[in-house]
């Protein structure tokens, strides 16, 4: 006979998820491996002739990358010298600042800083990660996709997510041929909702850079790197291959972040024995030497197989960490789905919202996460008012405001009709009257009505074979009455000109202006330091549409 508690506990969704026990020697362990490396290096000749028990000859393509070109050598000597655990008192002591400990956690190697991260609880890195984020203002990032890659719907929820806050978007593609309609409807859409939104769309490298080059998006963030060597090799890539790409989206006016994120190299079969934590490490170094201004991490897409490990949530709170340690932009995940429970999930959110980090979620599904081409997100579009209510509960800047269904109906229309407009004015496939009257009022691709996805296909061939641009856009909009979104999009190329917000964590406000770890850089040194909510964000986090006010009681 069962006890009928736990008959009942079975049935929690928590007992749905999967969790393993720790395997190190393939690679299912969180941190501290028995197979991770002592921390150790030896310069000769301004050469890294030694890093972490490994000799120049013996070092691997990452091992050379690593020492080649991520660390400082001028003061690694001295830092390498210091105690681990003195280095993770020095995080969370409010009286020392974010650039003497840059100055350390620069100089030492990948096992070093994961020691150093070793001796934290999951509070203290909060309080580290508060400090050492490199943008002092926080924010977000989301998703915008849909199962038929519906432009006029992405057009619409890019245009709602503009309204509620999010300062970056992306998109990717169910069907590979889409992807210029996905970049231009979401850059229309984003730049209805707000002037200064940076867009990106998730493809094939070439696809990708392609479309960044006509001005149809300004960021790119899925180049992925690795922290072992087969990996590389299996995708036929190295760090330097990797490097080279990201030169070639930069110097093209376009901002760029790697991606990585422990395990990765685990569910690839390639972890060497070694912990999540130490591989990761190895590719946020990586990253750093490649001169690229940001990360994307947080176990990402193998937040399944981090968090099924005892201590991976901690680790994927660690890399974060690591990653502002390292003095780059991080976009700390919290992007895909992992877990049955409210309950986990929202910690696990918790660990990145409450400290802030450059990018919150990296991303926020802006739609329902039956639409999230990029395997569903940790929160989605049916969580907005809950992560409303968390900010407003816990007086947290998450990057988000509330909105009113009326200002959300009006903007979503003035989106779809944009996109109908430049459609129009291109001779791509029309957009109906329905279309556009569904999506302003839709929740997701089951309330749209369907396209003829072989004429939009190609459409959309023809519109990288005309070689139509950014500007294109600009004059289809503003010919059609657009002037305001005709002005956002084209200031919007004006900065892949002036390339000021390459600089490292930038974002755009409405105003156009660069808000980066340049002009805004993070100085919190405790209470009354650093990034504080001020009066007027304070009242949009407060003004739940569905409060009770005391005018209104009788």
């Amino acid at each position: 006979m069962r006890s009928k508690r736990f008959e009942v506990l079975a049935q929690r969704p928590v007992n749905q998820d999967g969790l393993i026990g720790e395997w190190p020697e393939e690679g299912l362990i969180a941190m501290g491996s028995p197979n991770d490396p002592d921390a150790s290096i030896k310069i000769e000749n301004g050469v890294i002739v030694e890093l972490d028990g490994k000799k120049r000859e013996d070092f691997d393509i990452i091992d050379r990358f690593i020492a080649d070109y991520a660390i400082n050598l001028k003061d690694a000597e001295q830092s390498m010298s210091l105690e681990s655990l003195k280095i993770a008192q020095m995080l969370v002591d409010i009286n020392v600042g974010r650039a003497e400990i840059v100055k350390i956690t620069t100089s030492i190697t990948p096992a070093k800083i994961v020691e150093v991260v070793s001796h934290m609880n999951v509070v203290e890195m909060m309080m580290a990660l508060q400090k050492m984020r490199a943008r002092k203002t926080p924010s977000n990032q989301c998703h915008v996709t849909n199962l038929k890659d519906n432009p006029v719907q992405i057009a619409a929820d890019a245009a709602e997510a503009g309204i509620r806050g999010f300062s970056e978007q992306e998109t990717t593609v169910g069907i590979v041929r889409y992807a210029p309609f996905n970049a231009l409807a979401l850059l229309v859409g984003s730049q209805v909702g707000r002037g200064g939104i940076l867009t990106q769309c998730s493809v094939e490298e070439a696809t990708e850079l392609d479309l960044g080059m006509r001005g149809l998006t300004s960021y790119a963030e899925t180049v992925s790197v690795y922290g072992v060597e087969e990996a590389f090799t299996d995708g036929d890539d190295t760090p330097w291959s990797k490097a080279f790409l990201a030169s070639a989206y930069a110097s093209r006016g376009l901002k760029m972040r790697f991606t990585s994120g422990t395990g990765s190299e685990a569910l690839m079969g390639y972890s060497e024995g070694k912990s999540m934590l130490y591989l990761e490490a190895r590719c946020i170094y990586l990253t750093k030497g490649a001169g690229v201004q940001g990360l994307q991490n947080g176990a990402v897409s193998c937040i399944g197989m981090t968090g099924a490990v005892p201590s991976g949530i901690r680790a994927v709170l660690a890399e974060n960490l690591i990653t502002t340690m390292l003095d780059l932009e991080v976009a700390s995940a919290n992007d895909q789905t992992f877990s049955h429970s409210d309950i986990r999930r929202t910690a696990r959110t918790l660990m990145q919202m409450l400290p802030g980090t450059d990018f919150i979620f990296s991303g926020y599904s802006a739609v329902p996460n039956y639409d999230n081409m990029f395997a569903g997100s940790n929160f989605d579009a049916e969580d907005f008012d809950d992560y409303n209510v968390l900010q407003r509960d816990l007086k947290v800047d998450g990057g988000l405001r509330p909105v009113s269904e009326e200002e959300t109906i009006a903007i979503r229309n003035k989106a779809a009709k944009a996109i109908q407009a430049v459609f129009m004015d291109l001779g791509f496939p029309a957009i109906t009257d329905e279309e556009v009257e569904a999506a302003t009022y839709a929740h997701g691709s089951k309330d749209m009505p369907a396209r003829n996805v072989v004429e939009d296909l190609k459409a959309a061939e023809e519109m990288l074979k005309k070689r139509i641009t950014g500007l294109d856009i600009v004059k289809a909009l503003s010919r059609n009455g657009f002037d305001d979104v005709a002005n956002n999009v084209l200031n919007m190329l004006k900065q892949r000109v002036t390339g000021d917000y390459l600089q490292t964590s930038a974002i755009l406000d409405k105003n156009f202006d660069v808000i980066s770890a340049v002009n805004d850089i993070n100085n919190y040194m405790g209470p009354g330091t650093g990034y504080r909510i001020s009066e007027e964000r304070w009242e949009e986090i407060k003004n739940i549409p569905n409060i009770i006010r005391p005018e209104d009681i009788e």
